[in-house]
């Protein structure tokens, strides 16, 4: 298996109108808190008028980050949202979730799990964008 190491703003074309736009990590930018979850991988899956953006476990103080990379620009914009962090209350700030402005949102958790994801306060704060 070719394996390719990957970071923000990298861009890898899969075919003609199809690609994934690395957004985070940034290797000039490493979180230490909760580093795993924080430097996790967050990218954009584009294909014509339809984008994905996958968020991985990231936290609010990543959100923070990358907003200050991407706030002045479209990027972050998609029209489905893979929820950060399984809907946990350390993450999906509202400027983050606001900018992405999804359609749908999809967020990825196990019924009755003991951490109580997604937390009630996340999901008020889609129900807030939505207006």
């Amino acid at each position: 298996m070719k394996v390719h190491v990957v970071e923000a703003i990298q861009r890898i074309n899969i075919e003609r109108n199809l690609y994934i736009d690395i957004l985070w990590p940034n290797s000039n930018n490493i979180i230490a808190e909760n580093s795993i979850n924080n430097n996790s991988l967050v990218c954009k899956l584009v294909y014509k008028n339809i984008s994905i953006l996958f968020t991985g476990d990231i936290e609010s103080v990543a959100e923070e980050a990358i907003l200050k990379e991407y706030r002045n620009t479209n990027i972050l914009r998609s029209t489905i949202l893979k929820v950060a962090h399984h809907g946990s209350k350390s993450s999906s700030i509202e400027e983050f979730l606001s900018l992405i402005n999804p359609e749908i949102a999809l967020i990825g958790v196990g019924e009755s799990n003991s951490f109580g994801h997604p937390h009630i306060e996340i999901l008020e704060r889609f129900e807030l964008i939505r207006k």
